[in-house]
């Protein structure tokens, strides 16, 4: 089902509006609540302004709209038919492709923003970290566009698992760093511990925050997790609910994979907006790897969103900042945490979790690609995962249910990881 240019949405659904018990972040040190002036040195001014904004919905400024169609907004959503009669189930699957981007993934549609809003404020440079290297592409990616340029801390496993990820940031024009790096204070440290340290999310957030707090030509970049940046994906959902709207149908189950929540948030918060304003219902599941399953099995409490201690505390199911996760192929889902606005809505009973080990996942990739034709990024074969799970439990009990997951990203670039788990 696509959309046509026109039906781009013109502005972005805020969550923050439905929640007003949100816990705000707060001081390490005094515990007090944070505002706007604690985050302006930080990140750019309108990103700050969006992270605190009650507004419902937040204006997408014209010219960022075109840079969307650009990139291939509004994304088709697919009905995955194929698969359907693989698995013989009455349920009806469909998947909301953010793999079209030019960098694969739905990623871009927060890059831009945050790239747009920091050379509007005159920025020399972002800095940021990246796990598998989606996120990273994309900012390097939208920075490019903007005409600035992205400092990239890239997690040292994926750095070495995912060799051309770096490639297509370094094509765009970034600074690609492994990390732990000797670049900066924190990365040292985990260095002398162990020359040949993995790395994490954790620790490459608080390299790109150091990079940025000593230079002011730079501020940092997150890919996730922040209320601002699932802020800009929800771009997705809205699109989702126009397509299924034209289709004359409703899903009745909402699937996405979690690692801090960008992806899953994008497309499922603007169909919870009824669900928060009790005009509907729908079985929303986030999905995690076994080996991170900071939703399924953290606790729900403060925590620093990074590793070495430097952000301020988020209230959120969190494994614990010290959490180093294994060195899975799906490098985008191993963050200790997981976002605050997502954190509340499943400590509220609003969403459920699932965990599965990469084994499992990547086997249900290989099933979607030999049925669908596409290969799936392994993020994104967790929820597919999810997606037969419920789709066979539909088949047991002979219901007719509608499942639509969000296929966050493509796999063209991890088929390493595709050879190492299933031995291909």
């Amino acid at each position: 089902m696509d959309l046509k240019g026109e039906d781009l949405p013109k502005y972005w659904y805020n969550i923050v509006s439905d929640l007003p018990d949100l816990p705000p972040p707060i001081h390490p040190a005094t515990k007090e609540p944070l505002g706007p002036n604690d985050f302006y040195p930080l990140f750019p001014k309108e990103c700050v302004n969006q992270e605190f904004s009650k507004e419902r919905y937040v204006a997408i400024p014209e010219e960022l709209r075109e840079f969307y169609l650009r990139i291939g907004r509004p994304t088709p959503l697919y009905r995955a038919k194929r698969l359907e009669e693989y698995l013989g189930t009455p349920a009806k699957i469909y998947y909301k492709r953010e793999d079209v981007s030019p960098t694969g993934s739905h990623k871009l549609n927060t890059a831009l923003a945050q790239a747009f809003y920091a050379a509007k404020e005159g920025l020399e440079y972002l800095t940021t970290e990246t796990g598998a290297g989606q996120w990273g592409s994309a900012l390097s990616y939208a920075t490019m566009m903007m005409g600035i340029r992205a400092l990239v801390f890239m997690v040292r496993i994926s750095y070495l698992q995912k060799p051309y990820r770096k490639l297509v940031m370094r094509l765009y024009g970034a600074e690609v760093v492994p990390s732990p790096s000797d670049r900066t204070e924190v990365g040292r440290k985990y260095l002398e511990r162990d020359p040949e340290h993995p790395g994490s999310l954790g620790i490459a957030i608080s390299e790109a925050i150091e990079a940025a707090m000593k230079d002011d030509k730079a501020k940092y970049s997150l890919g996730s997790v922040l209320n601002h940046v699932l802020l800009h994906q929800t771009i997705i959902g809205l699109e989702a609910k126009k397509q299924f709207e034209a289709l004359g149908e409703k899903p009745d189950i909402l699937i996405g994979c979690v690692g801090g929540g960008s992806n899953f948030a994008g497309f499922t918060f603007p169909f919870l907006e009824e669900v928060l304003k009790e005009k509907g219902s729908y079985d929303v599941v986030a999905v995690e790897p076994s080996a991170v399953p900071s939703l399924t099995d953290g606790e729900y409490r403060y925590d620093f969103g990074d590793t070495a201690g430097i952000t301020p505390l988020l209230m959120m199911y969190t494994l614990g900042h010290d959490f180093v996760p294994p060195p899975i192929h799906a490098g985008g889902l191993r963050y200790h945490g997981a976002a605050p606005t997502v954190s509340l809505l499943k400590k509220k009973g609003i969403i459920r979790s699932v965990k599965y080990p990469q084994e499992d996942v990547f086997e249900a990739g290989r099933i979607f690609a030999r049925t669908e034709g596409i290969i799936p990024a392994p993020e994104t074969n967790h929820a597919i995962k999810a997606a037969i799970d419920e789709a066979l439990k539909a088949k047991k009990d002979g219901e007719r249910k509608i499942i639509a997951f969000n296929f966050s990203g493509h796999g063209l670039l991890d088929l390493k990881g595709y050879e190492d788990v299933l031995k291909i």
